[in-house]
C-alpha cells in the first residue's frame, strides 16, 4: 500500500537514486500535536558543499601513504575526549608509518591537536516533550548548537546525529483514518523558491511549534525510522530535507546530494550507531565488537607535517593506555573538527593491524559521542579476523 503522495519522480540524470526497497510504515501512534495559531516561518537557505565530509567515502581508496594503524610507534598530541568513565585528560596522537611499507620512524614534530571539551559516552536519556512523542534527542541536541548563521561543521554535526533514531512527520489530515481508508499520506512540504523540501521533526517541541506557526490544527504527526525517510526525500524530486522548520534557530536545511552522500557512507542498518545511541547494558561492548565485523568502518588520518607521513589518530589516557580511534561513518570524524580524512579500513585489516601491535590497549569508537572504549578482550570477534 502506497503511503505518500508524491509527484513523478524525475531526478536528473547525472543524479541517480535509489528508490526505498520497502514502503514506509507508521512507527508510532499518530498523535495530533497542540493546537494553537501563529505565522509560518520560512526555511533558511543554507548551502553544505558535499566536500565538507572530508572524507574519502567508502568507495575511494586512503591515501597515497596514510598507514595501517599500529604499525609504528605514535607522537602524543592534546585532544581530550573524557566524559563518562573516560578521563578528561585523554589525548589523541598520531601513529606514523607507510601503507604496505616497513615502519616509518614518528615525526620530530608531533601531531598538535586542539583540546577537546569532554562528551558524555552514553547518550542523554529519553525525554517527551510532548506526551506519546518520544523525542529524538541527540538531533535535538545538535540542532540546539545550530548559531544563527550555522557553519559547515555544525550542519555536518546535525547530519551526524541525524543517523539514528526516527523522525516525525506532519500529515494532512488524521493519519489512522487515511490509512484505514487505503489512502497514501500526504505529508507536510516546503517550497524555496523553486524547490520542494519534505519537513521533518526532531520531536514533540519542534512540532508543537510548526503548528503554532502555521495555524493548520487538521494535521497528525508519525514517527518514521530515518533511513525510511531519508530514502523517501531521495527516491522523489525533493530538494533535501528541512529540519525544525519554525524552531529557528535550532532548525537546518539539509540538501538531497548531502543525504544522499551520507546514505551512501552508512551502514544500511546503522548498527553500531544505534547501539550506543541505546542504554548500555553488560553487553553493549560485546554487541558493538561483533557489528564492527561487519559495518564498514573508518580510522581518521592527516600529516604528521608538510610532507611527513600520515598519522593515524589514537587516544591516550593518563595512565599510558593507547585507543585507536575508529569510526562508524565519516562525519563522526568530521565531528570532531580536526581536520582529519576518514579512511575506510575493512575489518580484517584492522584486525591485523591491532594484532600486530600488542601495545593499542583496545579502540575508541566514535570519540565525539556517544562513544565506547573496547579493550581487546572485548574485540576478540574482530581479533578473529586478523590475517
Amino acid at each position: 500500500m502506497a503511503l505518500f503522495s508524491r509527484r513523478k519522480n524525475s531526478p536528473p540524470a547525472d543524479a541517480p537514486v535509489e528508490a526505498p526497497a520497502e514502503g514506509i510504515e507508521p512507527g508510532e501512534q499518530p498523535v495530533d500535536p497542540e493546537r494553537e495559531g501563529g505565522a509560518a516561518a520560512s526555511a533558511p537557505a543554507v548551502g553544505i558543499s558535499v566536500s565538507s565530509f572530508r572524507g574519502m567515502g567508502a568507495g575511494a581508496p586512503a591515501p597515497a601513504g596514510a598507514p595501517a594503524p599500529g604499525d609504528s610507534a605514535s607522537a602524543p598530541g592534546e585532544a581530550p575526549v573524557g566524559g563518562g568513565s573516560a578521563p578528561e585528560d585523554a589525548h589523541a596522537a598520531a601513529a606514523a608509518s607507510a601503507s604496505d611499507a616497513p615502519a616509518a620512524a614518528p615525526s620530530d614534530a608531533p601531531r598538535r591537536l586542539p583540546p577537546r571539551r569532554p562528551v558524555p559516552a552514553e547518550a542523554p536519556a529519553p525525554t517527551s516533550t510532548v506526551p506519546g512523542l518520544r523525542d529524538n534527542t541527540l538531533l535535538v541536541q545538535a540542532l540546539a548548537g545550530l548559531s544563527p548563521k550555522p557553519t559547515g561543521p555544525e550542519l555536518m554535526n546535525v547530519v551526524r546525529q541525524l543517523l539514528q533514531g526516527h523522525l516525525f512527520l506532519r500529515v494532512q489530515g488524521d493519519a489512522r483514518e487515511l490509512l484505514s481508508a487505503g489512502k497514501s499520506l500526504p505529508l507536510s512540504v516546503a517550497a524555496v523558491g523553486d524547490d520542494r523540501y519534505v519537513l521533518a521533526y526532531s520531536g514533540g517541541a519542534a512540532l508543537q511549534a510548526s503548528v503554532r506557526a502555521d495555524g493548520d490544527v487538521k494535521t497528525s504527526a508519525m514517527g518514521q525510522p530515518v533511513l525510511a525517510v531519508l530514502r523517501h526525500v531521495l527516491s522523489g524530486e525533493f530538494a533535501g530535507l528541512i529540519l525544525d522548520n519554525n524552531s529557528a534557530p535550532a532548525r537546518a536545511v539539509l540538501p538531497a546530494a548531502v543525504l544522499q552522500r551520507a546514505i551512501d557512507d552508512a551502514d544500511e542498518t546503522l548498527r553500531i550507531k544505534t547501539l550506543l545511541t541505546e542504554p548500555r547494558t553488560d553487553a553493549t561492548a560485546g554487541e558493538v565488537a561483533l557489528a564492527m565485523t561487519e559495518a564498514p568502518l573508518w580510522i581518521a588520518v592527516q600529516r604528521t607535517q608538510e610532507g611527513g607521513p600520515f598519522g593515524v589518530a589514537e587516544t591516550r589516557t593518563a595512565e599510558g593506555e593507547r585507543y585507536l580511534e575508529v569510526f562508524s561513518h565519516p562525519l563522526e570524524s568530521v565531528a570532531l573538527d580536526r581536520g582529519d580524512a576518514a579512511a575506510p579500513i575493512p575489518p580484517a585489516r584492522l584486525a591485523t593491524a591491532l594484532a600486530r601491535d600488542p601495545q593499542l590497549t583496545g579502540v575508541l569508537v566514535n570519540p565525539a559521542g556517544p562513544w565506547i572504549r573496547l579493550s581487546r578482550a572485548d574485540l576478540a570477534p574482530l581479533l578473529a579476523l586478523a590475517e
